[in-house]
C-alpha cells in the first residue's frame, strides 16, 4: 500500500505532537470487567487522506475503523476480525478488517455518501437504514471462520455492536466511539472504549460502570488536548480499581502491493490477458478498495509482465 501524505501542515504538526496511536487493556473491580481503549487520531487521519473522505464519510468510516481497532483486541497473533455492515440507506455498506497486531483497513461502499438534503445532525440512523451487522473472526489454524450476525436495531454502530455481543456471545457490552472535529473540520482527536463484563461480574458493578461511562467527557476531545487514552481511563475509572494489563500499537495498514496485483494479472485467463493488451486502457489501473492505493502499468510493462507469465 501507499500512505498518502497529510497535506494540512497545521494538522500534521498537531498529529506529531500527540502520543502515538495504540490500544490499552485493563481490568476493573478485581477482574470483574475488561476494558479496552484505543487512541487513534493518526489512524483516522491517515484513513481520511488515503480514501479522500469528506466530513460525513470520515465520521462513518472512522467509527468503523475505531470499532475494528477495538475488535482486534479479541484475537491473538495472526488472527483477524472483519466487520461488515450491509444496509439499505445512503451509506450502503461499510467494511473493515483488523489484525491482532493493531493493523486496520477498510472502505465505504459509497464515497461520497449520496444525500438528498443537507444533514442537520450526525445521527446516522436514517443514513444506515435497515441492515445487518456481521462480525467474522478468522483464526490461524482453523479451517472455518467464526461468524455472527444481527440486524441493526439502532442505526448507531456503537450501540449495534454492543447489541451484537449481547446477542451472539451473551456478553454485556458497552462501546464508545469518539471522533472530535476542530472548527476547520479536521479530526484533532479520536479514540474508543470497549467494556465487557467477565464471568462473575455482579449487576450492581456493571450498572455503576455503565452510569459512569455515560457521563464521561469526550475521549476524542481529551486526546486532542494531549491526554493519553491510558491516563483518561486511569483518571475516570479510578474508583473501580484500574489494573493495567497490556498495550499494542495501532496503524492504518493494508497488505496489498504491486507485486500482489501483478500475480493476479499473470493468473488471469489467456483470453482476458489478450483483451487487456488489445483494448487497454493504458495505463492499466487497479485500485485496492481497502486502502485506495492506485497501481498503474504502462502498455510496455503489461506486455513484459504477461509475456513473462507465458
Amino acid at each position: 500500500m501507499v500512505k498518502k501524505e497529510i497535506l494540512d501542515t497545521a494538522l500534521a504538526q498537531h498529529l506529531s505532537s500527540l502520543p502515538p496511536d495504540g490500544r490499552e487493556v485493563f481490568l476493573l473491580h478485581d477482574g470483574q470487567i475488561r476494558l479496552t481503549t484505543i487512541a487513534a487520531t493518526g489512524l483516522i487521519n491517515q484513513m481520511r487522506a488515503n480514501h479522500d473522505t469528506g466530513l460525513l464519510e470520515t465520521y462513518v468510516l472512522g467509527q468503523a475503523y475505531l470499532a475494528g481497532g477495538l475488535l482486534s483486541s479479541t484475537v491473538k497473533e495472526n488472527d483477524r476480525v472483519q466487520l461488515n455492515i450491509e444496509c439499505g440507506g445512503p451509506i450502503g455498506g461499510v467494511y473493515t478488517e483488523a489484525w491482532a497486531n493493531g493493523a486496520v483497513r477498510g472502505y465505504l461502499k459509497h464515497n461520497p455518501i449520496p444525500l438528498e438534503k443537507p444533514l442537520e445532525s450526525l445521527d446516522l440512523n436514517e443514513l444506515y437504514g435497515p441492515g445487518f451487522l456481521t462480525v467474522t473472526k478468522i483464526l490461524e489454524g482453523r479451517k472455518n471462520p467464526f461468524s455472527g450476525q444481527v440486524m441493526m436495531n439502532y442505526g448507531d454502530l456503537a450501540k449495534d455492536l454492543a447489541y451484537y455481543f449481547r446477542q451472539s456471545e451473551q456478553t454485556p457490552t458497552l462501546i464508545i466511539l469518539s471522533i472530535h472535529f476542530d472548527q476547520q473540520g479536521a479530526v484533532d482527536g479520536s479514540g474508543a472504549i470497549f467494556i465487557q463484563a467477565l464471568p462473575g461480574c455482579d449487576e450492581a458493578t456493571l450498572a455503576a460502570v455503565e452510569d459512569l461511562s455515560a457521563a464521561l467527557p469526550s475521549l476524542g476531545a481529551s486526546i486532542a488536548k494531549g491526554v493519553t487514552a491510558k491516563a483518561f481511563i486511569e483518571e475516570h475509572y479510578q474508583t473501580f480499581g484500574v489494573h493495567y494489563l497490556e498495550s499494542q500499537g495501532l496503524d492504518f495498514f493494508c497488505p496489498c502491493s504491486r507485486e500482489q496485483n501483478e500475480t493476479y494479472l499473470s493468473q488471469l485467463e489467456k483470453e482476458e490477458q489478450a483483451d487487456i493488451l488489445k483494448n487497454g486502457p493504458f495505463p492499466l489501473e487497479l485500485v485496492c478498495l481497502n486502502c485506495n492505493t492506485h497501481y498503474h502499468w504502462s502498455e510496455d510493462e503489461l506486455k513484459a509482465l504477461l509475456a513473462h507469465g507465458e
